[in-house]
């Protein structure tokens, strides 16, 4: 029997993917194990693999966003041929279509309602498919629509890439056209803008950040901690580090971020009471650190992890957040080297902002935002004197966190950054 080739779930929260590049052509011949195609998820580019044997028949989505678990392609075995191919074929169109993606929250709590039944046509309906423009058609709704007397460039297609299944025409009466949905009217005199198609990033965050707020009940908590002592150890750090890279034994620098996912790390390791997560009925208390760094990329951002944080030295952590932050920029981090976390840094120093309170990246309960280490007054022994400031304000789930033990925690991390020392005990 010919062997579906369909979108893989390529993370836990992922919903849908888009076919970004085939690497197999119609008629090439595949082994299990090959790379058909390249996907993107809203993380990352991964590749699809074959897992059966045989001639890539027919490929059904050249490229776009679909559902997981909806078919892409056709293999044929070595003993099959094009009848095998078409009754396959016809099997996809006439199968039940895949459901609309949910939210997993709302997955799990809403019951199975009835199937969706294509919406009636309307006689107001513009043309689906410009005039003399090729048609994308299955066969099986090609003969209906012959059969009805049904103009199939009338037709909005509801299959792969926007393809003609036997559902669309089986719910346009003859020589009728199909409907096509009406935008919302736009005010008189609103501002001019252009619709931008949300990327599966961009959806992504929205459904995660929109969960958060929902769910999650954040209360914040804010100190700054006065950057001077660590501001001199990493010069000195970096200076030693610099005359090791010259003697050729490669080069790495410290950065202030370095220091930072190093700081929270020890003071989840000396608070454990702060690296949790809700779970419902239960609260999960992680035994160890894997601290994500919320990471800029073009439309959106990823949360790369340092895993086992705080039994990682300063080099290895450096040298690890540069690697991930050159391939999240590439779009090439596996699922595992962002999913999961259980506290997130995001630091937003580097653009001048002095605070701001972040959303919670679920399912932790915890994330610290990180803002500029700039010269501002302090009163010390009754002086107001310069010094290098930064403000830190750690966003924190009440159902998992108290006040006091958010508290408990930033006055550790404070310690550990206005004496840097004490990192190394």
């Amino acid at each position: 029997m010919p062997a579906k080739v369909v979108m893989p779930a390529m993370s836990p929260t992922m919903t849908e993917g888009t076919v970004a590049k085939w690497l197999k052509k119609e008629g090439d011949p595949v082994k299990s194990g090959d790379v058909l195609a390249e996907i993107e998820t809203d993380k990352a580019t991964m590749e699809l693999e074959a897992a059966d044997e045989g001639t890539l028949a027919r490929i059904l989505v050249r490229e776009g966003t679909v559902p997981v678990n909806a078919p892409l392609a056709v293999i044929l075995g070595e003993d099959e041929d094009e009848s095998a191919l078409e009754k396959t074929l016809a099997g996809i169109e006439s199968g039940p279509k895949p459901p609309e993606p949910k939210a997993p929250a709302e997955a799990e709590k809403a019951p199975p309602g009835p199937a969706r039944v294509p919406a009636k046509p309307s006689a107001a309906a513009p043309p689906a498919t410009a005039p003399g423009s090729r048609i994308f058609a299955s066969p099986l709704a090609k003969r209906i629509a012959k059969e009805r007397g049904i103009d199939l460039s009338r037709l909005r297609g509801t299959g792969p890439r926007g393809r003609i299944v036997k559902a669309d025409v089986e719910g346009a009466p003859a020589g009728a056209p199909a409907v096509v949905p009406a935008k919302p009217a736009v005010p008189a005199g609103a501002a001019p803008f252009t619709e931008v198609p949300l990327t599966l990033m961009r959806k992504a965050i929205a459904r995660r950040m929109s969960e958060s707020k929902r769910e999650a009940p954040h209360f914040y908590l804010t100190v700054d901690c006065e950057m001077d002592a660590l501001m001199a150890g990493r010069a000195d750090l970096n200076a030693v580090l610099a005359k090791e890279a010259a003697a050729g034994e490669g080069p790495v620098k410290i950065s202030v971020n370095d220091i930072l996912v190093r700081a929270a790390a020890l003071a989840l390791e000396k608070v454990p009471e702060a690296n949790v997560s809700y779970a419902g009925e239960t609260l999960r208390q992680y035994g160890r650190v894997d601290m994500a760094v919320a990471t800029a990329v073009p439309g959106g951002l990823v949360t790369p992890i340092i895993f086992d944080a705080a039994n990682k030295g300063l080099a290895a952590i450096a040298h690890e957040m540069r690697d991930l932050h050159a391939r999240a920029l590439a779009g090439k981090l596996a699922p595992a080297e962002y999913e999961g976390g259980t506290f997130t840094i995001s630091n937003l120093g580097m653009y001048g902002i002095k605070e701001f309170a972040a959303v919670i990246n679920p399912p932790q309960a915890c994330l610290l935002a990180v803002g500029e280490a700039a010269p501002r007054p302090v009163v010390k022994d009754g002086k107001v004197v310069p010094a290098t400031v930064m403000t830190c304000t750690l966003s924190i789930d009440h159902r998992a966190v108290d006040g006091a033990t958010g508290a408990r925690w930033l006055a550790e991390f404070k310690r550990l950054i206005e004496h840097p020392l004490a990192m190394l005990l």
